[in-house]
């Protein structure tokens, strides 16, 4: 019998599995079309179908990736500053699923810097994420529970805090557990909310 359309869908909808397993399991590096057939149990050449040379194998990577950071749940914040907290919070690897996405974001910075469009993509990605922060930091100046500054600026600072928080509690989760993240972030805009003078 001919496959349907159903049967199509449901296999590619296996073998994206299969490449989100290899990914939680090796990140970007162990990604290959050999490590993918793996997992899936397949046979490489059933994989060329779908992805006949590595970088559309490293692009439906790159949009799985995606589409999991988009539809996974967030915390529920009102406005202000518990928002901008909630927003901050959300990109912390303070769960296992968190980790394992953080792991997978982080391993694929360098495919992204290897390739000058991925480059291109992430450079956006990230100005968007930044965008988004930018418009939550204005709101809480707005109610006055941040000080007056530049939103941009501000937001610049916050998400290079977190990712810089991200790559020490994925390289050292004894010393940088949840509860620690937490407490570094909440310092963190402490900081923000009553800055220090500045030194004349």
């Amino acid at each position: 019998m001919p496959r349907t359309k159903g049967d199509h869908e449901a296999r590619r909808r296996d073998v994206s599995e299969a490449v989100w397993r290899v990914l939680a399991a090796q990140g970007f590096g162990g990604l290959t079309l050999r490590a993918v057939a793996t997992e899936l149990g397949a046979t490489t050449g059933l994989l060329t179908h779908y992805f006949p040379a590595k970088r559309d194998l490293v692009a439906h990577a790159l949009e799985l990736l995606d589409q999991r950071t988009a539809t996974r749940p967030r915390r529920a914040a009102g406005t202000g500053l518990a928002a901008v907290r909630a927003a901050l919070l959300d990109i912390l690897p303070l769960t296992a699923e968190a980790t394992a996405t953080n792991r997978i974001w982080v391993s694929s910075w360098d495919a992204a810097l290897a390739d000058p469009a991925l480059s291109g993509e992430y450079a956006l990605k990230y100005g968007r994420s930044r965008d988004r922060l930018r418009d939550l930091v204005a709101t809480a100046q707005g109610l006055g529970e941040l000080p007056p500054g530049d939103p941009a600026r501000i937001a610049a600072g916050a998400q290079s805090f977190v990712l810089g928080l991200v790559v020490q509690a994925l390289f050292a989760p004894e010393a940088f557990p949840p509860p620690r993240q937490t407490e570094l972030l909440d310092d963190y805009l402490a900081a923000l909310v009553h800055p220090r003078p500045e030194s004349r």
